[in-house]
């Protein structure tokens, strides 16, 4: 095991604009990583640099050891890249843009395997190779991306919200394909706002805001940060026994079911005085990855008038 992506302190200037203002990040060989925040949060400028499509103003990234802007050429063969808006050439078929991607990647050599992975990889995306370029939806423009991200195996995967305009099923897919690549020791760097996403498949993420990482670790070491939810039937409870249980926020009784939160490292702390309550249906729902972004980005939500009711 290593270190495949490091930054840091890396600085990106847009004239006065600084889309990244000293970020840190660390991605272990053979993990996906989750790399998470919402638009204009300095993502994109991120993987463009780790590319080589951009040159850094300040600090220092490397990928694989190596220079991303300097050593551009050696990193790309070892890299697939699918960003979040993919663009065609028009004229050529969806089959014939995978063919052209993967001969760039040395991924052809072998016809009769690449042709078989190729195949695969049309049939479980549903996908019509056939039709030209300007032809396809969004949706359909994204499978010509991830095939040829898919067909041609890389060392490392760079996914800029690989899943824009795919739907669910299709989404499902896109998830079966990253496992098996990095059951087959690849490393994933996975950007995305989806957070449903990245819970599913990341071993560990990292939240930026500004330009800046805010938070880095495991799903299990950052969920200590926020608090579980604890929910079970209020039959015979009165207001002083549930006053009494200690460490309890934003307590509550609706429909029949007593539910509050507690901060996760008190939850050992809780369950005891929960159980001298003879407490029936208890159910726990650790907090998600949902509420570790909220977390970061709750100010600005508020200020956006943005809130919780439907």
């Amino acid at each position: 095991m290593g270190t495949v992506i490091e930054t840091q302190g890396l600085v990106k200037r847009y004239g006065k604009v600084r889309a990244l203002d000293g970020l840190d990040l660390a991605v272990e060989a053979g993990e996906i990583h989750g790399f998470l925040g919402p638009n204009g949060a300095g993502k994109s400028t991120t993987l463009r640099v780790l590319l080589g499509l951009a040159r850094a103003d300040g600090g220092t990234a490397t990928v694989f050891g190596r220079h991303p802007w300097n050593d551009a050429v050696e990193l790309h063969r070892r890299i697939a890249y699918v960003p979040g808006d993919v663009s065609l050439w028009p004229n050529l078929s969806g089959g014939e843009a995978i063919d052209l991607i993967s001969r760039l990647r040395g991924g052809t050599r072998d016809k009769a395997a690449y042709a078989a992975r190729k195949a695969r990889l049309a049939d479980v995306f549903e996908f019509d190779p056939a039709k030209k370029g300007r032809t396809y939806s969004k949706g359909n423009r994204q499978k010509v991306a991830l095939i040829a991200a898919f067909v041609t195996p890389a060392d490392l995967y760079v996914l800029d919200e690989p899943t824009s305009g795919l739907d669910p099923l299709m989404e499902a897919v896109f998830n079966r394909e990253i496992a098996r690549v990095a059951a087959d020791g690849a490393t994933v760097l996975l950007s995305s706002h989806i957070l449903s996403e990245v819970e599913a498949l990341c071993h560990r993420v990292s939240i930026i805001r500004e330009g800046k990482t805010v938070d880095s670790g495991t799903l299990d070491s950052l969920r200590h940060l926020t608090r579980s939810e604890v929910e079970f039937a209020a039959d015979g409870l009165g207001a002083e026994q549930l006053a009494g249980i200690p460490y309890s926020h934003d307590l509550r009784v609706a429909g029949g079911r007593v539910r509050f939160t507690v901060d996760s490292v008190q939850l050992a702390a809780v369950l005891p005085a929960v159980a001298a309550l003879n407490a029936q249906g208890l159910t726990i729902n650790p907090p998600s990855l949902e509420e570790l972004f909220l977390r970061h980005y709750g100010d600005e939500l508020a200020a956006d008038g943005v809130t919780g009711a439907p």
